[in-house]
């Protein structure tokens, strides 16, 4: 299943609080995209928060994967996770018209 997950900071953090993690969240994220389970990550452009697409079983696991990760493990930030499924508007395009 196809995840979105949108990064949310915990407020009242500071850059320094964030410091200590950052080297081991990019190896864990890393990780993830080798195993193929992050399989696309950005930050968003209006604002320094990261917006990760993710192939998992389900959305329990989404979010078992993403409580693996140092920053979320320090309570720096959480994630919405948003389950996604495929568009299948284009089928309009190929339905036969009723007789």
């Amino acid at each position: 299943m196809k995840i979105l997950a949108l990064e949310k900071e915990v407020p009242g953090k500071t850059a320094a609080d964030f410091q200590p993690h950052l080297t081991p969240e990019a190896g864990k994220v890393w990780e993830l995209y080798q195993a193929g389970v992050i399989r696309e990550i950005y930050f968003r452009g209006d604002r320094h928060e990261a917006v990760l697409i993710l192939e998992c079983a389900d959305v329990a696991e989404a979010r078992e994967t993403l409580n693996a990760l140092p920053l979320v493990k320090a309570r720096l930030i959480d994630f919405e996770i948003i389950p996604l499924v495929a568009y299948p508007g284009f089928a309009r395009l190929f339905a036969t018209s009723p007789r």
